[in-house]
């Protein structure tokens, strides 16, 4: 958040944020803002009835823009049109995070543009140049905000989507394992929903045995409500509520509606809904991708990983208000012939997560990660992180000195150092991902 700022401090009364890069804009509900209170821009009146802090520039990154809410603000106002995509994630992020009524203001409203800002989180939409009494009406519909009754920890309600770019990107582990550490850390209801086709195994990861699957929710949507969820789900000694995939391939497909359904009564149930999708990218059109509050894409660096991620980045969300948080799973800097800036370049973006590779192949065969949850690895505190930033938490300190899952200092080759990948392949990367 830039740190050029102009307040208006008053006495008492509400306070509310304005982010717009455009002056022009920003200026119009200032004044707005002030003539509907009869207030004055001036830090030295104290008769007046709010507080109006200026932010000259959106976030620089999106994890900033709670920071912001440390202030109390009863209502934050963001502009749209400086920059549209990325001041929707603005509003998501703040809308998810606080209790403050999040409004956005724009000079272009068009109907598609309204429903993104709804679907964000936006409380309001006001539309310059504004009408006589649009801002007065705007400010009214704010609830008045009990200090008093402010809970200490964030609290938050969320989606949360984990789509891998490929099969055996380890999506399946890394949903689980985000699951069951916001259950644990939040201390708020969670639900894992195991959307993987045509056979997940979020159940296998967590070490759990399932008398019922998401394909008796899918089937039965008629009778689907809160009280027939509930009879479906196997719980976690973490806390964490379980719909798990079929044991045996479904007879037929489930419908858009049909997801959307079990979404919603999902939502009304639980204040946490992780969604492990594997692959599936047939379900776009679904609320999953339309409401989501976080979408976490995992990949592996390899060619055909890195070439799926960049197709969907470039071609299924460049057009949408999303932007998926990129998750590196099984990362390892050794005996890669490429470094980080390649990744990112292949990427179209730098990736916000990485999960260590500790490897690999004889921990995942000699444990479940219900086991490998409590253990304090780098994969798991990695995990943990983005579980804890997800809801709001303060991030763990890392540790100094890292400890393997067999003993100090040891060496352990990592899966990724059999692949025969190496700068030369890596030099024409962008080739073959656009090809």
């Amino acid at each position: 958040m830039s740190s050029a700022t102009r307040k208006s401090d008053t006495a008492g009364g509400s306070s509310i944020a304005i982010i717009g890069p455009d002056e022009a804009r920003r200026n119009t509900i200032v004044r707005a803002l002030l003539e509907s209170q009869g207030a004055v821009h001036d830090a030295e009146v104290s008769a007046a009835k709010l507080t109006v802090q200026e932010f000259y520039s959106y976030p620089f990154e999106l994890d900033e823009s709670p920071k912001m809410l440390e202030h109390g603000f009863d209502a934050v106002l963001v502009d749209l049109d400086s920059d549209p995509q990325y001041a929707l994630q603005v509003v998501q992020k703040l809308a998810s995070r606080s209790a403050a009524t999040v409004m956005v203001y724009s000079a272009e409203a068009d109907r598609d543009q309204v429903i993104r800002a709804m679907r964000a989180g936006a409380r309001e939409f006001l539309n310059l140049p504004l009408g006589p009494g649009d801002m007065d009406s705007a400010l009214e519909r704010i609830p008045v905000r009990e200090v008093a009754m402010q809970p200490s920890a964030p609290a938050t309600t969320g989606l949360f989507v984990f789509l891998g770019a490929k099969g055996g990107c380890g999506v399946t582990t890394v949903a689980a394992g985000f699951a069951v550490a916001l259950a644990q850390d939040s201390g708020q209801t969670t639900l894992l929903i195991d959307l993987g086709a045509p056979l997940g195994d979020a159940a296998i990861q967590l070490g759990m045995l399932c008398d019922y699957s998401i394909a008796n929710a899918l089937q039965n949507t008629t009778r689907l409500d809160e009280s027939f969820l509930r009879s479906l789900l196997a719980r976690h000694e973490s806390g964490l509520s379980l719909l798990a995939a079929p044991g045996d391939f479904p007879c037929t497909g489930a419908s858009l509606q049909a997801v959307d359904k079990l979404l919603a009564v999902s939502r009304q149930a639980f204040q946490n809904v992780v969604v492990d999708i594997g692959s599936r990218i047939d379900l776009i059109d679904s609320a999953l991708f339309q409401e989501a509050a976080n979408l976490y894409l995992v990949t592996e660096v390899g060619l055909s990983e890195l070439r799926n991620a960049n197709r969907m980045l470039t071609q299924l969300f460049s057009s949408r208000w999303q932007r998926p948080q990129v998750v590196l799973n099984r990362y390892t800097s050794r005996a890669l012939g490429f470094d980080d800036e390649n990744v990112a370049k292949a990427l179209t973006r730098t990736p916000q997560w990485k999960i260590p590779d500790e490897d690999g192949n004889n921990v995942r065969n000699r444990h479940t990660l219900a086991e490998l949850s409590l253990e304090d690895s780098a994969a798991s505190r990695a995990i943990r992180q983005m579980a804890r930033a997800a809801c709001g938490l303060a991030t763990l300190p890392e540790k100094k000195k890292s400890f393997g899952l067999f003993g100090q200092g040891k060496n352990i080759q990592s899966r990724s150092s059999t692949r025969t990948t190496n700068a030369e392949d890596f030099a024409h990367l962008s080739l073959r991902i656009r090809a």
